[in-house]
C-alpha cells in the first residue's frame, strides 16, 4: 500500500509552509515489533524521524510498509512542530490575561483601601 500523490503533495506544502526542509531532518530505519508477524520481525519498516534545529523526536511503525510509516512519521512531526509554535503564542496569550487580571486586581484593592478609610471629621 503506498501514499497518494495528493497526500504527498499535500504534506510537502505543509513542510514549506512550517518552514521544515528535508535535509533539517534525520531519518533512521530501524525493526519494528508487535503485530505483523514474520514480515515486521525481518524488515527495518520502522522510522525515527528527528528534526534537528528543534530537536523534536517521532517514532512510527504504524504499518507494516516502510514507505507508508514514512509519510505518517513526517506528519506526526509537522503535529507536533505546528503544536509547539502555537504553543507559544498562547503561553503569551495566558501571561497577558495574567498581567490584565493583575491590573484589576490592584485597582480593586486601592479603589477598596479609599472607602476602608474614612476622612476624620466627616460624618459617617
Amino acid at each position: 500500500m503506498a501514499v497518494s500523490p495528493e497526500k504527498l503533495k499535500e504534506l510537502t506544502e505543509r513542510m514549506a509552509r512550517l518552514g521544515v526542509r528535508e535535509d533539517d531532518l534525520k531519518e533512521t530505519f530501524i525493526r519494528s515489533s508487535g503485530p505483523g508477524g514474520q514480515k515486521v520481525n525481518k524488515t527495518s519498516s520502522c522510522v525515527y524521524l528527528v528534526h534537528l534545529p528543534s530537536g523534536v523526536a517521532v517514532k512510527c511503525q504504524k504499518d507494516r510498509s516502510q514507505t507508508v510509516n514514512r509519510f505518517l512519521a513526517r506528519r506526526e512531526l509537522l503535529d507536533r512542530l505546528s503544536e509547539a509554535q502555537g504553543g507559544a503564542r498562547k503561553s503569551l496569550e495566558r501571561e497577558k490575561q495574567r498581567k490584565n487580571k493583575d491590573r484589576r486586581l490592584r485597582r480593586r484593592k486601592k479603589k477598596n483601601t479609599r472607602d476602608d478609610h474614612p476622612i476624620p471629621g466627616e460624618p459617617t
